[in-house]
């Protein structure tokens, strides 16, 4: 190998010293925390509680701020924060200020005896889902302001390192100190209360990196004192009432229920096929009365217009202003490149029960050889994403996804095989963390300076929100299609998208070449 050669894998080793990367390792912690504090582990707690267990899956509906973070970023890209803007910055202002509400929400939920105050406690989760999902649009908006488009791979890669122990730690570690607290065969509230009180206190992992760490320069960013404090005022309640809206909409209108009965009964669509397009159609519904509803407050002037399209209007132009014709193309792109992990994640821990494996084995494999190799994977991803470009590394993400769905296939087949059982969970894992990481640079790249954190929440909740919907029905696909003919399926949902990544090079290369 030449000296160059060494010279450019040095390089691209050191991007994982700088300041910025080490910075987004505590970041990923502080945003990996909050996660299973809203499903797992407080899903354990409420049926030891005696929740039932149709209650207990209601909880789980906070984590939804996740995917539709993107409908308030850009509050929290446009709104300065009084006093704190000035002492520290937009970006660490606002950081600051969700993970205090982090820990208040951890708090409030450490502080509810279920059994005693049901609706207390989903208050306090849905403060805490709505809170965390607020930290990501800012982490993802300082990690891409912070550095240059050379070193975002080494920052998503250290970012998911972080996320991934921030996960165990609420995850795992909260069940080994509900247990340890004395919550082991009998329910304790005793024991959960300080488990989430720890669980509160490890946020401050995230609230010292924050104080630490630096500003992104000021001339990277839109000044934000733009308009007047009752522009301020009318803007955040036009969100509020666009959201309301929305929310009654998705919920109420039977939109979903009628248009899976006309394609099962009308032109025989398979059930599970007709549900999925009837829930799409709900959520395109909720959007477009969302969206008229804010069109006509904007026109009877119950906002400042010029704010409405520097806010919202602005980014999405000025994506598809860059893009032009590939925009499309690269949206469907964002949308489906996940496709192929999350809908069979969904199912992923019922096939190995279905299969003959324990829960104990699952568990110790998943949690510590999983773990270690996502962690690897995205460590790798990152480097490799460094030395050889974004591209090269997504195609090879996609390809090495939909690959490793035969080997579920091949594990569908088998009697109960630890070793096998092992290899393909790390195989799963170790893929999974190299294509976040280039997926992650991927999307970081395609923001533009101007507009971080209302772009990177539309391109981050665009990637989870159809293959959670396709997801949901990962059970009667199961039914219709066995284990095997299932992972086949998944698998060949990752062709299309291969497509696409090699048709957006061949147009990269072109528009370069011209």
């Amino acid at each position: 190998m030449s000296l160059p050669s060494l010279a450019n894998w040095r390089n691209a080793v050191e991007v994982y010293r700088k300041p910025q990367a080490i910075a987004m390792l505590f970041l990923g912690f502080s945003a990996g925390l909050p996660l299973l504090l809203i499903f797992s582990s407080l899903s354990l707690w409420l049926r030891e509680a005696g929740v039932e267990r149709g209650a207990v899956t209601y909880f789980s509906w906070a984590a939804l701020a996740y995917s539709f973070k993107f409908v308030w970023a850009p509050l929290i890209d446009t709104l300065p924060l009084p006093g704190l803007y000035t002492l520290l910055g937009r970006r660490r202002s606002w950081l600051l200020v969700a993970q205090l509400l982090i820990m208040t929400s951890i708090i409030m939920m450490g502080m509810t005896d279920p059994i005693d105050n049901l609706p207390m406690m989903a208050l306090a989760t849905v403060l805490l889902g709505l809170s965390a999902a607020s930290q990501d649009i800012v982490i993802d908006a300082y990690r891409i302001e912070s550095a240059g488009d050379k070193l975002q791979a080494a920052l998503a890669a250290m970012y998911i390192a972080g996320y991934r122990v921030g996960m165990l730690a609420s995850g795992a570690g909260a069940l080994y100190l509900a247990t340890w607290f004395g919550s082991d065969q009998t329910y304790s509230y005793q024991a959960w209360r300080l488990t989430y009180l720890c669980m509160a206190m490890l946020m401050m992992i995230g609230v010292m990196t924050t104080l630490l760490i630096k500003e992104p320069a000021p001339n990277q960013q839109r000044e934000p004192y733009l308009h007047s404090n009752f522009d301020y005022l009318r803007f955040v309640l036009l969100f509020i009432t666009v959201t309301g809206v929305f929310i009654l909409a998705f919920l109420q209108l039977g939109v979903a229920d009628a248009v899976k009965s006309s394609l099962r009964e009308g032109l025989g669509f398979n059930g599970v096929l007709a549900a999925f397009f009837g829930q799409t159609v709900q959520i395109v519904v909720a959007v477009a009365l969302s969206s008229i509803t804010a069109r006509g407050l904007i026109l009877v002037h119950a906002v400042n217009r010029e704010m409405v399209r520097s806010t919202y209007v602005d980014p999405v132009v000025d994506f598809f202003r860059r893009y032009a014709k590939l925009a499309l193309w690269i949206l469907l792109l964002v949308g489906f490149y996940r496709i192929s992990d999350i809908v069979l994640g969904v199912i992923s821990n019922v096939f190995y029960f279905d299969m003959g494996y324990t829960k104990e084995q699952i568990a110790s494999i998943n949690k510590v050889l999983g773990l270690v190799m996502a962690l690897l994977g995205g460590f790798i991803g990152g480097l490799l994403t460094t030395r050889f470009g974004i591209m090269r590394m997504l195609l090879t993400g996609a390809i090495l996804a939909a690959a490793t769905n035969l080997l579920f296939m091949l594990l569908a087949t088998l009697e109960p095989n630890v070793p096998m059982l092992a290899l393909v969970i790390a195989a799963d894992n170790l893929c999974a963390g190299l294509a976040s990481a280039a997926f992650i640079a991927y999307l970081s790249s395609l923001t533009s300076i101007s507009f971080t954190a209302v772009q990177y929440a539309i391109f981050s909740s665009l990637m989870t929100l159809f293959p959670k919907v396709l997801g949901g029905y990962s059970g009667g696909m199961v039914e219709s299609l066995g284990y095997p003919g299932f992972f086949l399926l998944t698998a060949l949902l990752g062709v299309p998208v291969i497509g696409l990544i090699l048709y957006l090079m061949r147009r990269e290369a072109t528009r370069v070449d011209g």
